[in-house]
């Protein structure tokens, strides 16, 4: 019986086999790589030698342990031998992910004068005299810093700026990918919120906007407040703004097909971190009034003496009825589930215990707060923030566009009215006829989204002032 369990082209693995040239080798190899669960792509001859083949074989895995059970099982196969396998990941890793290129040709004199010396001068003049032409005449008018001190990345936590540089890269290559964006990764070899702020805003006159990246709270709620009171260019926390957007997004189609209205419902937001307290704001500004925090500890509300600044301010703002307890007592006919802390935090006797029709957005990476395998009977929508799920929330959804509609307005920050049109926008992007429980959110390679989100933020901030571009 084959094993079955999770696998992923994040985990692709090509084995380079020597297998015996004879009838049914390859197959025995074959049927012991699906054995064990591997997933097989491509199959592709490198050479013949004498009596026997060189082939390589690309397997889907679950990660370390499973590769080296298929290698064992390999090993053990009469006339097959692995002679060594290579990491697909790595690979596309290999050198970096990006490159510089440069957008005119240089294979003249007359070409280099006007590119750089002496023609470059009158360039520079130009600027001096009139500052705001350098995002029209460099760079600047469409290219973003990636900054991150390596605090928060991804599900690893604090794994300094080195070890952040290729989820950086890979940020970079979203901006340019689907919205034509320039962006470059900034990693920062400091920790101390002072000299963050200090280094963005010496590096702020090459950028036309500041995208801060998986810096852990509370610190970046200071970073990006100041940086968005110091600076002239638009700031944003990906981690926290990109993912209540797409979040909201993804409400606004629930809510649809749960016939339910913002005003009626009763969330439990689980996980009151940089990303929970910015989705508690999008669904205040949504119109929800019955938010219910919840941390270790349980609900989060004004009495409890354990709380720091954050989660009191939360506090404050959240839980009118003063509900406590554990998350198990607090998801008592509560209408949405929205996590963002843990796996395997919440149970299906919990789901039962939920308003009917229950809205379960459980986002935790890797591994979500409830499997979906469990949840799917017991719920009426289901999102998580995995790509081998439906409904996944990705913020890649919302920061190309964004950045590229705040670049081309010019806009001098990133207010709510902008991040509530880039959520609709990614919302309507779905017609009504199209919505179905497992398509509530957009695949992230449709690249309309991008345009949609694009011009929906500009008309958000010529609307309310936030655009210095006069708008054409």
């Amino acid at each position: 019986m084959p094993s079955f369990r999770s696998t992923s082209a994040s985990n692709s693995i090509t084995f380079r086999l020597r297998l015996d040239n004879i009838p049914g080798t390859l197959a025995k190899a074959m049927s012991a790589i699906g054995e064990t669960g591997g997933n097989i792509g491509a199959i592709d001859i490198v050479r013949v030698e004498q009596n026997k083949l060189i082939r390589d074989i690309t397997v889907n895995t679950g990660g370390d342990d499973h590769i080296e059970e298929i290698t064992h099982v390999l090993n053990g196969i009469e006339g097959v031998d692995v002679m060594h396998w290579s990491d697909q990941t790595f690979i596309m890793h290999l050198g970096g992910k990006l490159d510089i290129r440069s957008k005119v040709p240089l294979k003249s004199r007359d070409q280099l004068a006007m590119a750089y010396t002496p023609g470059v001068a009158r360039v520079c003049m130009a600027i001096h005299h009139a500052p705001d032409k350098v995002y029209k005449l460099t760079i600047k008018g469409n290219t973003v810093a990636v900054v991150s001190d390596g605090t928060a990345v991804l599900g690893l936590g604090d794994i300094g700026p080195e070890a952040a540089m290729p989820v950086m890269e890979g940020k970079a290559q979203l901006f340019k990918e689907f919205a034509g964006v320039n962006a470059f990764p900034i990693c920062l070899a400091t920790k101390d919120v002072d000299e963050i702020v200090e280094t963005v805003k010496r590096l702020a006159p090459t950028f036309g906007g500041i995208n801060l990246e998986d810096i852990s709270a509370p610190r970046c709620f200071e970073i990006e407040r100041r940086l968005k009171e110091e600076l002239d260019i638009p700031v944003f926390h990906d981690d926290q703004h990109g993912t209540a957007v797409v979040m909201a997004a993804g409400i606004i189609n629930a809510l649809k097909i749960v016939n339910k209205k913002p005003q009626d419902l009763k969330v439990v937001m689980l996980g009151i971190g940089a990303a929970g307290t910015a989705c508690t704001n999008m669904l205040i500004e949504m119109g929800v009034t019955n938010i219910i925090g919840a941390d270790r500890s349980g609900a989060i509300h004004r009495e409890r003496t354990d709380l720091t600044k954050e989660k009191m301010d939360y506090a404050l703002r959240t839980n009118p009825h003063l509900f406590s307890g554990s998350i198990h007592e607090i998801l008592q006919d509560a209408d949405v589930f929205i996590g963002l802390s843990a796996p395997d935090q919440i149970t299906v006797e919990d789901l039962k215990k939920m308003a009917p029709n229950p809205i379960v957005f459980a986002m935790a990476n890797p591994d979500p707060e409830i499997k979906p395998e469990l949840a799917y009977p017991h719920v009426a929508v289901m999102a998580t923030g995995r790509s081998d799920y439906p409904n996944q929330i990705n913020n890649v959804l919302c920061f190309p566009g964004l950045f590229k509609g705040v670049l081309e307005c010019r806009a001098k920050d990133i207010n709510m009215e902008m991040k509530m049109a880039a959520a609709y926008a990614i919302a309507a992007s779905i017609s009504d006829e199209e919505l179905y429980p497992s398509y509530i959110i957009p695949s992230v390679f449709d690249k309309r989204v991008a345009t949609k989100v694009a011009e929906a933020v500009k008309n958000a901030a010529y609307a309310s002032g936030a655009a210095r571009r006069n708008k054409k």
